[in-house]
């Protein structure tokens, strides 16, 4: 079964996630200020072992990015990313104000559109909406 915590994602654990992953590298200081500006954290375990973990960041008003989402590769397909997601939808819309559309939005890998369709997320670009877009701010930017 799995148990899900709230707010306490360790730098250790977040790093080692990323790295179960193949996401890039990224130094312990700006992991540690990636985790301070979080909003919310989740960590999941099974049997006591840490298996997966999200995270959100955002305004808390108007929007918020689900910023990370990993599974252990060696946990996948047992129900750990949707009990990710559906505790990171719970406190997004715990967020949300009276009368008020707060946008959850978040940039899938490669691959996983139909994971997030499930929850009701919808793939850009739409009639209505432009593509996703991302810049890299690095030491080979020319600007």
């Amino acid at each position: 079964m799995v148990k899900i915590e709230e707010n306490c994602l360790d730098l250790d654990t977040y790093l080692k996630l990323r790295a179960s992953v193949g996401w890039k590298v990224l130094s312990e200081e700006q992991a540690i200020r990636a985790l301070k500006n979080s909003i919310y954290t989740v960590t999941a375990y099974i049997d006591g072992k840490v298996v997966g973990m999200g995270r959100m960041v955002g305004d808390g008003a108007v929007i918020c990015y689900i910023q990370d989402l990993v599974v252990h590769p060696s946990y996948q397909k047992l129900g750990v990313g949707e009990a990710l997601m559906k505790q990171l939808i719970e406190h997004a819309e715990s967020l949300r104000l009276p009368d008020t559309e707060l946008m959850l939005c978040l940039m899938c890998a490669k691959g996983r559109e139909s994971f997030y369709t499930r929850y009701g997320f919808i793939p850009r670009p739409t009639d209505g909406l432009g593509p996703g877009m991302i810049r890299y701010l690095n030491v080979n930017n020319n600007d």
